[in-house]
C-alpha cells in the first residue's frame, strides 16, 4: 500500500494518490489531472476510483476530466447530486482497491453531502481517514457555506456537523492518521493547522471542537464565531464542481496567446471591464506598472486572492507575468475557475516600457522613515489591511482597519484621507490593496514596505490585543 499526500501550497490543498496491488484511487485531484494518470503510468497501476469528499468551493477538481480519461468512476457520498454520471455512495458503502478497503462515512455539517473515507489496510485495521472539509488538523470545516434555504442556518449545519464528528470520527482508533484536505491559508476553516498530516488522538487532545466535554451548544459557538464572508468566487467553484467545466489542456492551449504590445492594447481598449492583472513581485510592481492594472503576486496567495477580488470567474484577464512563468499563472488562474484569459504581453512589463508606453508608480517608503514621519505628524492617516485576527493581536495605535478582502468596501474613506499610509503583514496584500485603490482613483497612497513585520522593529506605538476598530 501507498498513500500520497499530493500539497499545493498556493491553495493550501491536499490531493491524494492511494495504491495498492496495481490499483490507484485519487481523493480530490486538482484540475490538471497528467500527473495522476503519468504516477499510475509509471507504476504499472490503473487508476481505479475518483473520490470526492465534497464539492469543494474553494478549487475546480479534476475528477471530470480524470474519469474522462481514465474510465474511472467519479464517487461522491449521500445528498450529491451532480450533472455527469457519478456513483453515489450509500453511507458505510465499501470500495476494494487491491488488498485494502475504502468506506464512505457520511459526515455531513461542512456541507451535506461532505463524505470522509475511511481506509482500512490488508488485515482490515481502519488505517487512515481522507477528512475533506469535515476535520482539519486544529479545526473544523466552516458550516456557512451549504446553507440551501431560509430553513437552514449556518447553526443548523455545525449542530449536523457535531453529530457527524462524535458518531463517526471521533469513535475511532486514536491511532488513525487523518489525511485532511486543506492546511494553513484556507478560507474553509479559521485556525488550520500549518502541519498537513497528523493522528486522530492529537485531534482529541488539541483540536477545540473535539474537546470531549463540549456540548453540542458550545461547538456551535465557537465554531460560528468569528466567520468571515466567504471569497466571492466559492458557489461559482461549486457550480462548475457539479456541473462540469472544460478541460484543463484546452484551457491552457487556448489562453497561452502571446501577444504584441499593438494587440494588448487592442484587447485593453476595447474589452469592457477588462483586468490587466500583473503578477510580477511586489517590489518591481511599485516601480513600474501599467496603469489600471491590477497587482496579485504569483508568489504570494495567488489564486485564493484572484478568487477574493476579483467578483467574476468570466471576467477577461490580460496577464503582465515575468518571462517563462506566463502558463504558470494560467494554470493557476484556472484551478480556481478563471479561464477567460486573454493572453499574455510576450516579453511582460519591458516590452511596454521599451514601446515608450505611460506608466503609473506606488510611492513607497521603509519602516524607518515612516517612524520618522509619525514622530513629526502623529495624526498621520495609517490603514492596515490584514485580517481581523492579525489586527486584533497586535496594530499600531490608531491605524484605521481595512481588511484587503473588502478594500473595495473603503474606497471614499481612501478618498477623503489626505495622506493614506498603508501596509499589510510583509509587504505583499498592501500592494494589492494599492494597487485596487489607484483603479478606483485614490492615488493619495504610500505603501510601507515589509509591512508590519518591519515596523515592529520601530520605536512606532503598538496595540496588542484589543478589539478591531471599525470604520
Amino acid at each position: 500500500m501507498n498513500i500520497e499526500q499530493i500539497y499545493t501550497g498556493c491553495l493550501a490543498q491536499g490531493a491524494y494518490y492511494i495504491e495498492s496491488k496495481g490499483e490507484v484511487a485519487i481523493i480530490d485531484p486538482l484540475r490538471e489531472v497528467n500527473s495522476y494518470i503519468e504516477k499510475a503510468k509509471s507504476n504499472n497501476a490503473k487508476i481505479k476510483y475518483i473520490f470526492e469528499t465534497h464539492f469543494h468551493a474553494d478549487f475546480v477538481s479534476g475528477h471530470v476530466t480524470l474519469s474522462k480519461n481514465t474510465g474511472a468512476p467519479i464517487i461522491y457520498g449521500p445528498n450529491a447530486k451532480t450533472s455527469f454520471e457519478a456513483i453515489i455512495a450509500k453511507d458505510g458503502q465499501e470500495f476494494k482497491l487491491g488488498d485494502i478497503t475504502i468506506v464512505a462515512l457520511h459526515t455531513p455539517g461542512h456541507t451535506m453531502e461532505s463524505t470522509t473515507y475511511l481506509l482500512r489496510d490488508e488485515t482490515g485495521k481502519d488505517h487512515a481517514i481522507f477528512s475533506g472539509d469535515t476535520l482539519f488538523l486544529g479545526d473544523v470545516g466552516r458550516p456557512d457555506l451549504a446553507q440551501k434555504s431560509a430553513s437552514m442556518t449556518q447553526e443548523d449545519l455545525a449542530g449536523i456537523l457535531f453529530d457527524s464528528l462524535r458518531t463517526k470520527i471521533m469513535p475511532l482508533a486514536d491511532d488513525v492518521i487523518v489525511y485532511p484536505a486543506h492546511g494553513a491559508g484556507s478560507a474553509c476553516g479559521k485556525n488550520l493547522s500549518k502541519e498537513t498530516v497528523g493522528l486522530l488522538g492529537d485531534q482529541k487532545l488539541n483540536n477545540y471542537a473535539l474537546r470531549a466535554d463540549m456540548t453540542k451548544e458550545e461547538f456551535v459557538a465557537e465554531v460560528t464565531d468569528g466567520l468571515q464572508p466567504p471569497p466571492q468566487y466559492f458557489p461559482l467553484n461549486v457550480m462548475l464542481n457539479k456541473e462540469g467545466y472544460e478541460d484543463f489542456d484546452k484551457v491552457l492551449k487556448r489562453n497561452s496567446k502571446a501577444l504584441t504590445i499593438e494587440e494588448f492594447e487592442s484587447i485593453a481598449n476595447k474589452t469592457p471591464d477588462v483586468i490587466i492583472l500583473d503578477v510580477r513581485h511586489q517590489a518591481d510592481f511599485v516601480k513600474g506598472y501599467i496603469p489600471n492594472s491590477i497587482f496579485i503576486g504569483i508568489d504570494g496567495g495567488f489564486a485564493p486572492w484572484v478568487g477574493a477580488l476579483i467578483s467574476d470567474i468570466d471576467k477577461a484577464i490580460l496577464l503582465v507575468a515575468p518571462i517563462g512563468r506566463e502558463e504558470e499563472t494560467i494554470t493557476r488562474l484556472s484551478r480556481v475557475g478563471f479561464d477567460n484569459v486573454k493572453g499574455y504581453l510576450d516579453g511582460g512589463f519591458d516590452t511596454w516600457k521599451l514601446h515608450n508606453r505611460p506608466i503609473d508608480k506606488i510611492e513607497s517608503i521603509d519602516a524607518t522613515t515612516f517612524e520618522t514621519i509619525l514622530k513629526t505628524n502623529s495624526k498621520a492617516s495609517v490603514f492596515d489591511v490584514r485580517k481581523p485576527g492579525e489586527f486584533q493581536a497586535a496594530h499600531i495605535e490608531n491605524a484605521k482597519h481595512t481588511p484587503l478582502s473588502f478594500i473595495s468596501d473603503y474606497v471614499d474613506v481612501y478618498k477623503k484621507t489626505k495622506t493614506a499610509y498603508l501596509h499589510c503583514a510583509g509587504g505583499y496584500r498592501s500592494v494589492i490593496a494599492a494597487s485596487i485603490l489607484k483603479r478606483n482613483g485614490v492615488h493619495n497612497l504610500v505603501d510601507i514596505k515589509g509591512g508590519f513585520a518591519q515596523i515592529k522593529n520601530t520605536g512606532i506605538t503598538i496595540t496588542d490585543f484589543v478589539c478591531p476598530s471599525t470604520l
